[in-house]
């Protein structure tokens, strides 16, 4: 369950990347929207990771949590 735990936690690093990114675009109630999915994505995340380091070694969570975020974060960038 730890691994799943902490591969969400890396799809949600993914979802709170992509709406910090569209927070320089947006503008108004839009703006708002995205921060609040950031806060979520983020909020969600951190809890997921920290989740699945009560089982698996830190050495271990961290690297695969940063690894998912910064290939899903490319493969959103180049899909969107």
């Amino acid at each position: 369950m730890s691994w799943i735990f902490l591969i969400l936690a890396g799809l949600m690093e993914v979802g709170f990347t992509f709406c910090l990114g569209k927070t320089k675009t947006a503008t108004g109630q839009e703006l708002v929207l995205w921060w609040i999915g950031f806060l979520c994505a983020l909020t969600l995340s951190m809890f997921l990771m920290a989740k699945a380091a009560e089982k698996l070694p830190i050495g271990t969570v961290y690297p695969v949590w940063t690894g998912i975020g910064a290939v899903g974060a490319v493969l959103v960038g180049i899909i969107f």
